[in-house]
């Protein structure tokens, strides 16, 4: 497992496009995903012990954030055929236990990740409704292990984005393991 961090928010960046397969058998594009007030994109996956931690957080923030007009997608880029446990079943069976309200695409290419920069899991990015970057932060103060009444960073930020359509200007990266790359040198 490597440690990674984001870069810093690039604020002001368009959402890239994309068309990738959901585990609910659709095939999900950028606007179906957006919201009326912006849109949640987040680098996920399986494996990752920092996602396995905050797998209910996110799910809870995505929820919340839906009531205020905020959509979220998750998609996930790692090589499954190194990590079996991010196979697009084990996507499914991910998706299904803990009922996640937003769609799980696949990107198995690893094109849209590289599009994003996306850098680790997880590795969050909020866009406000026209689709321009104003997060690229953590999801709360206590990373892997819950800390009660820990400030949660990224549902206030995308709270302000949802009222303001700005996010906050100072944003404490996200940490994760790295994006598992598939070897083309193979």
């Amino acid at each position: 497992m490597v440690r990674m961090e984001t870069p810093v928010c690039d604020f002001g960046r368009p959402a890239i496009d994309f068309a990738l397969p959901g585990v609910d058998g659709k095939t999900w594009t950028l606007t179906d995903c957006k919201g009326e007030k912006g849109l949640l994109v987040m680098f996920i996956c399986n494996h990752c012990p920092y996602v396995k931690s905050i797998r209910e957080r996110i799910v809870r923030d995505a929820r919340e954030l839906k009531a205020l007009g905020i959509n979220s997608v998750a998609i996930m880029s790692n090589d499954p055929t190194e990590y079996e446990e991010d196979s697009f079943e084990n996507m499914q069976k991910v998706a299904k236990e803990y009922d996640f309200p937003f769609p799980y695409l696949f990107d198995e290419s690893q094109e849209v990740a590289k599009a994003y920069g996306a850098v680790c899991t997880p590795d969050f990015f909020g866009y406000n409704a026209d689709l321009k970057l104003q997060y690229r932060g953590r999801l709360d103060e206590s990373r892997k292990e819950q800390v009660p009444g820990a400030r949660r960073d990224l549902f206030e930020a995308m709270k302000q984005v949802a009222a303001t359509g700005q996010g906050p200007e100072e944003q404490i990266p996200s940490m994760g393991c790295s994006i598992k790359w598939k070897d083309t040198a193979k």
